[in-house]
Formats: structure tokens, sequence, C-alpha cells
């Protein structure tokens, strides 16, 4: 039969009818069972295998048609009726009426799915949100406010540092306005060109008001545009428009503070800034190349610090007074050896000419808040002074008490000197200002780790998660929880979480090694600390390893090398190796000595396995009261080995 012949007798035998009718009416079944199943409670799953077990009898039912032909007499093969008493043309037109009002079926359901059910839902979940984002609104306090990331309309990405440096500028000048709640720059900075509403963003900051702009810089004029909108409804509560020279953006900058407290009606402080970062001679490009630098230094990296210090030294060349420039400076180059780029002559050089750049910064600006803050962190990084830095941050903190920066200085500061408690509240007060900041969540768990507050540690780690899922070792923290609770499967588990998605992060390693030295098995323990890129963190889990293998003559010249190398600077250190070996008595004196010395580890002792393994001495509970911290009376850690 030839292909013509052969499509004429399907068209004949309204084969081809059949199949259109089937495949509408599988169409509008499929509808009607997706639409109908959930009320029904019927699982997702039916709608897919109908329309499977459709598709495999869509031949079948095409073979029919070929066959079989309905007639008056009923249903009859097509071989056994004369061509004269065929009726294929009239079945043809039922088939075709059939064909429509099926059609017309599964278009009207649908439509109802798209414009009537979707849309309900949508109107349901939308009335839900909007119902929960206005109860958030209702908790926020009406003189709050969050200045949003000016955008930069210059049509030169290089130029994003400036109109950044103005937002951060103008939230600096925000602090100081008494009784108004201002969020930090690093959670209102996560909403740069979002597209939620007002309502979203003020609910997710806890503000009522937010600030939003732009900044057009061409050639030495700038144009800045800033407004005051109500989250509650995104109504303008104020708008103005800056026109100037560059060589006026400090007065713009204080125009705008000034306009913004008086549409807030809120009265300036009469204390002068605590925090200013603005040269003393209004030289702009000296501020600009400040700005410059302090963006890479915030980089973290080695580069991003050197390029950073040439900036810095470049602005100071035009202002010498630059006190916040000065202080910039010491700070990158202590950052150099806290991040650990340099060492030995490099190092203490580096650390010289910190201290000359703080020196420089409190002559010129002795009473302003960043100068304590940076003379404090110079102090307890490169002096291991941490009464000295705790007083600087103290007098920082009493001239900027609403700087989130200050704030989580004096925090860490507290931390140091073993006061938790009041370093916990303060990091709270850093949260309500900049509720979207990780560190301050990761900070706060850290401090809950070492009082010995192990779910409340979980809970602030899980919230720095949720914040930043990928700032780095936040699933540490959730491996030293498990191991203070003695879930070291779990620990290790959360340690090659890290492991897999950064491999060259200092630290892992070791902390699997640690794992396996709780559990006693040195051969992991000691594969483990091979691995350890960092030399600080290798040397002393291989020490530890040696402590707990059978080999005591090893374990007693590897005790010996590491007092001999590290003794004056990590006495914690030395303790928690002689608790490896159940040697109370020389932990204890070691212990001593990590107070005396102010070792930054001490204050992991209320979560340190190996040293509550002896909590019930009475030696332990005498050490916790002289360092002012609560003995564990009722909490589960385990000990070594549990």
């Amino acid at each position: 039969m030839q292909i013509g012949a052969f499509f004429g007798e399907l068209k004949r035998r309204n084969v081809l009818r059949a199949g259109a009718l089937y495949s509408a009416a599988v169409w509008a079944l499929a509808q009607g069972i997706s639409q109908l199943g959930p009320v029904f409670g019927a699982p997702d799953w039916v709608t897919r295998w109908f329309v499977i077990a459709c598709i495999i009898g869509f031949p079948f039912w095409l073979a029919f048609a070929w066959f079989y032909e309905f007639t008056p007499a009923g249903l009859k093969r097509e071989s056994e009726i004369a061509p004269e008493d065929s009726i294929t043309v009239h079945t043809g037109r039922k088939f075709d009426r059939w064909t429509i009002a099926v059609l017309g079926v599964a278009v009207v359901l649908l439509t109802t799915n798209t414009l009537v059910l979707h849309r309900d839902a949508s109107s349901t979940v939308d009335s839900v949100d909007a119902r929960a984002i206005a109860a958030e609104l209702a908790k926020v306090p009406d003189k709050s406010v969050a200045v949003l990331p000016l955008a930069n309309e210059s049509g030169d990405p290089r130029q994003q540092y400036f109109s950044d440096g103005l937002s951060e500028e103008m939230i600096s000048d925000l602090t100081q306005i008494n009784e108004l709640k201002v969020i930090g720059k690093y959670s209102s900075f996560r909403f740069r060109d979002s597209r939620d509403s007002p309502a979203q963003i003020g609910a997710a900051l806890g503000v009522a008001n937010l600030i939003e702009g732009s900044v057009f810089q061409r050639a030495d004029r700038v144009r800045v545009t800033v407004g005051l909108i109500r989250a509650a409804d995104g109504a303008s509560v104020w708008s103005h428009s800056y026109d100037g020279q560059l060589t006026d953006v400090f007065a713009i900058q204080t125009q705008i503070g000034q306009a913004v407290a008086a549409a807030l009606k809120i009265k300036l402080l009469g204390s002068p800034l605590g925090v200013d970062d603005r040269p003393p001679s209004g030289n702009v490009d000296a501020y600009r190349l400040m700005l410059q630098g302090r963006e890479l230094a915030r980089h973290g990296t080695e580069a991003g610090f050197r390029d950073g210090i040439a900036l810095f030294r470049q602005a100071l060349k035009l202002d010498s007074r630059y006190a916040y420039a000065w202080g910039s400076l010491s700070n990158a180059w202590v950052n150099l050896g806290v991040f650990k780029y340099l060492t030995g002559d490099a190092l203490r050089q580096a650390y010289a000419q910190a201290r000359m750049a703080a020196d420089e910064a409190q002559a010129w600006a002795p009473g302003a808040a960043v100068t304590h803050m940076d003379h404090g962190y110079l102090l307890s990084q490169v002096d291991n002074d941490p009464a000295g830095a705790l007083v600087e941050f103290r007098r920082a903190y009493a001239l900027a008490p609403n700087d989130t920066t200050v704030i989580s200085f004096l925090a860490g500061g507290l931390q140091a000197a073993g006061q938790l408690q009041p370093a916990a509240e303060l990091y709270r007060k850093a949260i309500a200002l900049d509720p979207l900041r990780a560190d301050f969540y990761n900070d706060l768990a850290g401090i809950l780790l070492t009082q010995g507050q192990l779910d409340a540690a979980e809970q602030a780690t899980r919230e720095a998660i949720a914040v930043q899922p990928d700032y780095p070792g936040l699933y540490l923290n959730l491996a030293d929880i498990d191991m203070a609770r003695g879930h070291l499967d779990v620990a290790e588990q959360e340690t090659r979480r890290v492991l897999a998605a950064q491999p060259h992060y200092p630290g892992l390693y070791g902390n699997l090694a640690l794992i396996n030295i709780l559990r006693g098995n040195t051969v992991a323990a000691l594969r483990d600390a091979n691995k350890e890129t960092d030399q600080g963190t290798k040397a002393w889990t291989v020490a530890a390893v040696a402590q707990i293998a059978p080999d005591h003559k090893n374990a007693d010249a590897a005790l010996r090398d590491y007092i001999a190398e590290n003794s004056k600077t990590q006495p914690y250190n030395v303790a928690d190796l002689y608790a490896l070996r159940k040697q109370p008595n020389q932990m204890f004196d070691w212990l001593q000595r990590a107070w005396t010395q102010h070792d930054p580890a001490f204050i992991g002792l209320l979560s340190d396995p190996m040293i509550l393994a002896f909590q019930h001495d009475p030696r332990f509970a005498a050490l916790t009261r002289q360092a002012g911290l609560s003995p564990p009376t009722s909490r589960s850690v385990s000990a070594a080995g549990g």
C-alpha cells in the first residue's frame, strides 16, 4: 500500500480522529487528577503514572480504531462491513464534536488552575508573608534606620569604593545620634541591588526606616542623592540631592547627616564624633586613597594588606596628620603577622612599623575612639598585653558605644580577660546592630562554648551558617561542640565537611588528629597530624600522639622537645600534654602558668575534654574561681577518651 493511500485509509477509518480524541481526553483527565488529587490526599505520583499508562495504551487505541468501527448494530470489525454500509463519515463528525468538547473541558481546567487556584495560592502565601513581615516590623523601634549602600552611578565600577565610603561615613555619623538604632555596614550592605521590598528589608534588619540613594561623580563634581523611606509601606519620608565640588564632599556628608536627623526628629549629640575617617586637612585625594586602601586590606590576603599599606602611605604623604590612615596602616602591618603571612625578622620589622604608625595616630588624635581601638589591637596581638588592650577598648567604647567594630573589639578584650558573660552581652548588642554579620554570631558561639553552654553555642553557630554558609570555620565550631559532648563520630563528620569544601584551611587535619587522640587511635591520629599544614598545630598534635602511644621513651622525648620550643608562648598546650599523660600535678602547674602569662588558649578551659577529665579535682574549681569562670557543675561534657 502506498503512503498516500495508507493515510487516506487512516482518514477514512477515523484513526486520526480517534487519536486526537484520545490525546484530548488524556490531557483533560490529567488536568482534573492533578487539581483534584490533593483534595482527596492522592500522592503526586498518581498523575505521573496515569500519563505514562496512557502513553503505553495509545498505540493499542489506534490499532483498535483501525480494525473496528462503530455501527448502528454495535461494534464490528471493519473487514466485516460492506463499503456501502459503512458510516465512517457520520462517525467522524461525532469524533470531531467529542474532541472539541473534551478540549474545551481541558482548556477550562487549565485556565482555572492558572488564574484561580494559583492566584488564590499565591495570594494566600503573599498574605501570610505580609502578615509575618508586618508583625516583625511592629516590634522594631520607630527610631531605627539602615543605610543601604549608595549606588555608584558614575559609570565606572572602579569608583564603587567611593560610594561605599560615603555610605559607611553616613553610618558612622548616624551612630552618634542619641537614641537612634543604626544597623552596621555588613548587614545593610547585604542588600546591595536587592529586589526585596522595603518591608522585607526592614523586617530582616529590624528597622523602621531605610536610607537609599546614589552617587554620581564626574571630574571634580559630585552629586549625592539620598532618600529616607518608611520600611512598612515604602513611603518617602524625605529626599534631597546635594551637588558640589568634590572638595566639598565632607560638607555634603555633614548636611546629609543633619537632614536625616531632622527627618527622624532626633537631636544630634553635642559631643564630637568618636570615630571619624576624614583627613583633618579636608584633602579629598587623601580620603580616596584611604578608602581604596581600606577596601583592599579588608580582603584579608597578603596582597590586599600590602597594597593597602602602599595606599595608606600615599594618603599620609598628602596629609601627615591623618590619624585614621595612620591607624589603618598600623592594623595592616599587624595583620600581616596575625594572618601568618610573615615570620622571623620580617615579622619583627612589620610589628615595628605597626608600633610607629600607632604612635603617630596617638599623637594626632589622642581622644578618638579609633585611636584607642587601634592601640588596643596592637597591645593584644603584638605585645600580649590583654589588660592594657582592655583599657584601650573601654576608652574607645566610651566614645563610640554604638559602633559595632568598637563593640566587637571590647567584647574580644573582655573574652581574653576571662570576662565571658559581659563579652557575650556585647556580642549580642553587636548582633542587634548588625544582624547579618556572621562573625559576630561566630564569636558569640565561641564564648558560649568556653562557658560550657553547648546548646546555645550550637544555636549561635547555626544562626551564623544561616547568615553566611561559607564563613570560614563555622562547621569546625560544630565539631568542637560535638567533641565537648563526646560525640566524636559527629565531630569527625563536621570536620571532613569543611575539609571537602576548603582542603587547605589550617587546623583541619589537626582537628581530625585530636579526635583520634580522644579515641585512642594512635595510627590514625599520627597519619592526620602529619598532614596538617599549620606548623604550630602539627607540632602539638605530633607530640600529643606520642603521649598516648606505648613507647614511653618517645613520649618523654616529644614532651621535652615541645616544652623547650613552646613553653614560653603556649603553656596551655603543655598542660594539655600532661593531661594526656594523666599527670594532674604537672597539668595544674602549667595551667597556672597559662593563666599568669595570659595565654589566649586558657579561655578554652571549660570546653577542653582533656582538661575536663580532671574537673572533679579540687584544684580545677580553685583555678576556675581564680579566672572568674563558672565551673561545669550541671553540664554533660565527655572526658578524654570518652
